[in-house]
């Protein structure tokens, strides 16, 4: 989808009697800072991080953030020609997107409380109810199974890194290992490929984390365009799903009823590209709920994004590329939408990208301790034109 660069910012629309009334919070990509937004699009509350490129950011029931990013003064991303030997591994991952550093808790106040470093990280995370936190990590995977993985592009020449997979690990509140997932062992090197038109350096890349209400841990991969879920604690992976169904998805999250909801990118979609949140019955493989815009090319964002169900079962959708994050019905009526207006500098240009959005009731217990006075930003919210 196309937009003005002169489209209008902030809340561009509201329904207060068919909205879920709460407070939003986004994480400009790669901006340095979080924002909660109340109903009427306006800034009341900001967590900065200086120093630090923040990718995303939950509220925890203790009112405290924790925060995804990465340290900037680590070294940039190198620019190797693909003809060119690779850097090493630690350097190469630097080029991937969704890379981070930290993953930090930060009070009411901003003030870190707990971190975790561990620059192999990316893209998501899970604080579970015992205290623990899953965390996705880059991994090399084993040059036999590496060459047994089909799909890819491979251009004449090009000069390949070892193929990175991923594992999700789950740390305690000391930031120590207690179990590992390691996703390449689970999925399938030919059943499971590569797109075709995606480079050869990743088999998986691991794009959102959650966990089922039994407990067991719900990906989603955008490069083989694959979710799943993996049965806790025996690591045995219970069902799969994806391309040709859906392509390059994201934020695969687990519903009350069991089933499965998910934002499908659409990129390189067999014929038009468009995007669409889906609900899909793990039981059947069927989509039994989905949203697409009219026309469908209306909505797309060919990468980031997701969908969060509400509990009046609305969905808050995040169209990530275009920072635009909208509030729909079961019968697919908009009834909130709000426009990103921080543009940010991210691989070599300014966006208004948003990985994700997510919104919490009046009565969430994490914001029962902080002020939510759009006042006390005032100046912010001038500056931004959210009045």
């Amino acid at each position: 989808m196309g937009w003005s660069v002169r489209r209008q910012t902030g809340l561009t629309f509201h329904s207060p009697a068919r909205s879920w009334k709460g407070y939003t919070l986004v994480t400009p990509l790669a901006g340095d800072a979080t924002l909660l937004l109340d109903m009427d699009g306006r800034i009341v509350q900001r967590w900065h991080q200086p120093g630090f490129r923040v990718f995303q950011a939950e509220l925890l029931p203790s009112g405290n953030l924790l925060a995804l990013g990465t340290d900037t003064s680590l070294p940039p991303p190198p620019e190797t020609p693909f003809d060119q030997p690779p850097p090493p591994f630690e350097r190469h991952i630097r080029r991937l997107g969704g890379n981070a550093s930290h993953l930090r808790e930060l009070d009411w106040g901003g003030q870190a409380v707990w971190e975790y470093h561990n620059e192999t990280l990316h893209h998501d995370f899970v604080r579970t109810p015992n205290g623990h936190t899953l965390v996705a990590t880059w991994v090399e995977i084993p040059t036999e199974l590496a060459s047994q993985v089909q799909g890819g592009v491979r251009r004449p020449g090009e000069v390949f890194p070892p193929m990175l997979s991923d594992d999700i690990l789950e740390i305690d509140a000391a930031g120590q290992e207690v179990d590992r997932i390691r996703l390449w062992q689970l999925l399938d090197p030919v059943d499971d490929p590569i797109c075709p038109l995606e480079p050869r350096w990743e088999w998986t890349h691991l794009n959102s984390l959650a966990v089922t209400g039994d407990g067991h841990v719900v990906f989603s991969c955008r490069g083989n365009s694959r979710i799943g879920i993996v049965e806790r604690p025996s690591g045995t992976l219970r069902w799969k799903f994806g391309a040709p169904e859906t392509t390059h998805q994201h934020h695969a999250t687990s519903l009350p009823n069991g089933n499965i909801q998910v934002f499908d990118n659409g990129m390189h979609r067999i014929g038009m590209s468009f995007s669409r949140v889906v609900e899909i019955d793990p039981a059947t493989n069927k989509v039994v709920w989905e949203y697409t815009g009219d026309p469908p090319e209306q909505f797309f964002s060919g990468h980031i994004s997701g969908a969060e169900r509400l509990p009046n079962g609305n969905v808050l959708v995040c169209e990530g590329t275009s920072g635009r994050v909208f509030e729909v019905t079961p019968r697919q009526e908009v009834v909130w939408e709000w426009i990103n207006p921080v543009q940010t500098f991210n691989r070599g240009r300014y966006g208004s990208w948003l990985f994700r959005a997510h919104r919490y009731s009046p009565d969430y217990p994490g914001l029962s301790g902080g002020s939510l006075d759009p006042h006390a930003f005032a100046d912010l919210n001038r500056l931004y034109g959210l009045p």
